[in-house]
């Protein structure tokens, strides 16, 4: 087993992960994963319009600001506009 050889991607990735779980702020994929099956438990079709429609109702009714930039993220990379 190699010890000494960490990818620091993968460190500040797994540092950030643990970080969003102790603030409270699910990972993307979660979200969207939980947004996906919203969608196809209504009997939907999954695409980019339902997609953003269900984030946006997430957004409006989002408790503090955390969560607002997590949805604001989302949308955002649902339409390639990521930072």
């Amino acid at each position: 087993m190699r010890q000494g050889n960490f990818n620091p991607k993968t460190e500040r990735e797994i540092a950030l992960y643990f970080s969003q779980a102790e603030n409270g702020v699910p990972g993307k994929e979660d979200t969207l994963g939980q947004v996906v099956m919203e969608i196809l438990r209504a009997g939907k079709s999954v695409n980019r319009k339902t997609i953003c429609s269900k984030l946006l109702v997430r957004l409006e009714q989002a408790a503090d600001e955390e969560m607002e930039k997590h949805y604001h993220e989302l949308i955002a990379m649902l339409f390639g506009r990521e930072d």
